[in-house]
């Protein structure tokens, strides 16, 4: 199936890799009613994506009307690190910041960016989150994995390169 402005990524081989279950893709009018709903165009590689699988893994990752803003769907997690949280957890610097792969530290990331993240979905008591304050050339939006155990936040550059490593991970611990 060919969809507008879809970069060509191997999510068939990418999924296949893990399971042979996934939902069927969303229609190009429901990521278009979602994008309105949420006032913004998402990301190339979530948009292939959800062409591709309208929700992922049991509710690993959510189907597009479940899909929305950190701040509404889940106010506690949006608050960490915030003032509101009791607690302030100060900015990352650049330098800090835009360090992504092995040499990344979690412990630096930008709390003030939760509320306006998307929640896209949830594993191991952890969120999987799209951050639209961090973009490419190419319109990929930073992605995040966030969960209670882990200090900070692993950050990938695109959603393409969180599924990745998490299929990754997946396929080394079940290898």
């Amino acid at each position: 199936m060919s969809t507008p402005d879809a970069p060509r990524l191997p999510w068939l081989d990418l999924l296949g890799r893990v399971s042979k279950v996934a939902s069927s893709g969303a229609s190009e009018d429901r990521i278009a009613r979602l994008e309105e709903r949420l006032g913004t165009r998402l990301p190339p590689s979530y948009r292939a994506f959800l062409h591709l699988a309208d929700g992922w893994g049991e509710g690993t990752l959510r189907a597009s009307d479940e899909v929305g803003w950190l701040r509404d769907l889940n106010p506690h997690v949006a608050a960490t690190g915030s003032e509101d949280d009791g607690y302030a957890i100060p900015s990352a610097s650049d330098e800090d910041y835009f360090v992504y792969g092995d040499e990344q530290d979690t412990v630096f990331y930008r709390p003030e960016y939760l509320p306006g993240t998307l929640l896209i979905g949830e594993f191991d008591d952890g969120v999987y989150l799209l951050n639209p304050h961090v973009t490419t050339p190419e319109e990929e939006w930073e992605a995040w994995y966030l969960a209670p155990w882990l200090p900070g936040a692993q950050r990938f550059r695109s959603f393409w390169d969180l599924m990745n490593d998490e299929f990754e991970r997946f396929a080394d611990h079940y290898a």
